[in-house]
């Protein structure tokens, strides 16, 4: 009897702590999540919050989640991944003009692998920086996909537009 006590007492312990493990794993914050595996994917409003963070103590605006934003950069951070290698954002902006986005403005980039790197990078950067803090945009998209055979593993696109008229 005493030995079947302590198995279960073993038994409740063991599960406690691999609840704990569990528990401890799920607080890490989204924006240090690694995108660089299989079925990664950006969290999107996690995104949306620390872009429009800083936006707001820049005396910009808010911005909204678009899934017609979303679904574009995501076909571009796909068509990146595929080339094994960044897109042209004026190419990319001119698309998305012809598509009836208003003011469009994109950061793409490749080899971040969490969001808290790309977004690091792009504010330390003078042309990314602009597009973060566009005073025309009010909607935002922003997408990886990963690419484990390529140089830079982990392809961006942040896209950002004004309402449409």
């Amino acid at each position: 009897m005493k030995s079947l006590i302590c198995l279960s007492l073993s038994a409740l312990v063991l599960a406690a702590c691999q609840s704990e493990q569990r528990h401890v794993r799920s607080q890490t914050p989204s924006f240090y999540a690694s995108m660089a595996r299989t079925g990664a994917a950006v969290d999107a409003a996690m995104a949306r919050d620390m872009i429009g963070a800083y936006r707001r103590n820049n005396g910009l605006g808010l911005l909204t989640l678009d899934p017609e934003l979303q679904a574009a950069a995501q076909a571009e951070a796909e068509a990146m991944a595929s080339a094994d290698r960044p897109s042209s954002a004026d190419a990319f902006k001119r698309r998305l003009l012809s598509d009836g986005f208003v003011a469009p403005a994109a950061n793409l980039s490749a080899g971040y692998h969490t969001l808290a790197e790309a977004f690091s990078g792009w504010r330390e950067s003078p042309q990314h920086n602009r597009v973060l803090l566009d005073p025309k945009a009010t909607r935002i998209g922003i997408a990886t996909a990963y690419a484990p055979n390529s140089k830079y593993k982990v392809y961006w696109a942040l896209v950002l537009a004004a309402d449409k008229t």
